[in-house]
């Protein structure tokens, strides 16, 4: 990518898309194409039309979705598969249509099957069920990413995908009734330390064990793929390190500082057993993570005492 080349991240204010962004300006890249929901319905394929033919990026950075944890994708699957396929299709059509020199579209390791063999390879896609509490969005997902691939192989153009693993880090979702893992277990945390709680309740055995990656080094994975990168096959990103839950909630409870008990609800939903990703593929390529999970959540904590603890932010 030239330097002053029109960049469009779509989703700009999420998790992701914000981290794009700031890896970018740190690389020099400030001709940054961005706008606000508000601004630009993505669902809205006239909309998605207008934009394109009015501003005519050369890059795309397709990070915008609806996203959320087990409760969310559960409780909203209509909204999940819509919203996300509606987003989806309107970017990378109309990318192709105005001639984007380059797109890169970001899915999320739900997309393979429940029961993969671990670690997962990025052949295993669709070679067995998906785990049915995120299979909407996971299907979606996996839409855009055979959209990508056929818009490849029919019209020539440049479009790749991205899998990341579980994600954590700045402007995260610590909404309890919709948030990942991660941002929950903080939150619960800090929030029984606060009212001197003897317990904290963990949903599911503890059993499952998660891969973490921060959504820095995934941001640095994305522009070091658009730079670097020009296959068909999608790239997982990921640590290729994976934890418990309890672990993890072990740990999360011992930085946060809590002194109670970790109590399991074996009532509530484990997910998949574990998903933890082959990255062989980046670390071939030359791409490897550099924050540890604990130094990771350190991070996120130091962030967040900043702000006195807000969890509202988005």
């Amino acid at each position: 990518m030239l330097i002053d080349e029109k960049i469009f991240i779509a989703g700009h204010r999420g998790m992701v898309g914000s981290a794009i962004v700031r890896n970018l300006h740190k690389r020099g890249y400030n001709n940054l194409i961005l706008k606000t929901s508000s601004e630009l319905d993505l669902r809205n394929q006239m909309a998605v039309e207008g934009f394109f033919a009015e501003h005519q990026p050369n890059y795309v950075f397709l990070s915008a979705a609806k996203v959320g944890g087990i409760v969310a994708n559960n409780t909203y699957r209509g909204e999940f598969i819509y919203e996300n396929l509606m987003i989806q299709n309107n970017v990378i059509h109309y990318a192709y249509k105005y001639g984007v020199k380059k797109l890169l579209f970001l899915g999320s390791s739900c997309i393979y099957p429940k029961m993969c063999p671990q670690p997962i390879k990025e052949e295993y896609l669709l070679s067995g069920y998906l785990e049915a509490t995120n299979e909407p969005y996971a299907i979606a997902k996996i839409a855009g990413l055979k959209m990508c691939e056929s818009y490849r192989k029919q019209y020539g153009v440049e479009m790749i995908s991205a899998m990341p693993t579980n994600l954590y880090g700045p402007n995260d979702n610590y909404d309890l009734n919709n948030s990942h893992v991660l941002p929950a277990l903080i939150r619960k945390f800090h929030d029984a330390k606060t009212k001197n709680l003897d317990s904290v309740e963990i949903w599911g055995t503890g059993s499952p064990k998660r891969e973490f990656l921060h959504v820095d080094d995934l941001a640095d994975a994305c522009v070091f793929l658009m730079e670097n990168y020009s296959e068909e096959q999608h790239v997982n990103v990921g640590t290729g390190v994976d934890v418990s839950i309890k672990e993890l909630a072990e740990m999360v409870k011992e930085l946060v500082g809590f002194k109670g008990q970790l109590l399991f609800n074996i009532d509530k939903p484990d997910g998949t057993p574990r998903k933890l990703l082959d990255v062989s593929k980046i670390h071939k390529l030359g791409w490897q993570h550099r924050l540890d999970l604990k130094e990771g959540i350190q991070s996120v904590l130091a962030e967040l005492e900043k702000t006195g603890w807000n969890f509202d932010r988005k």
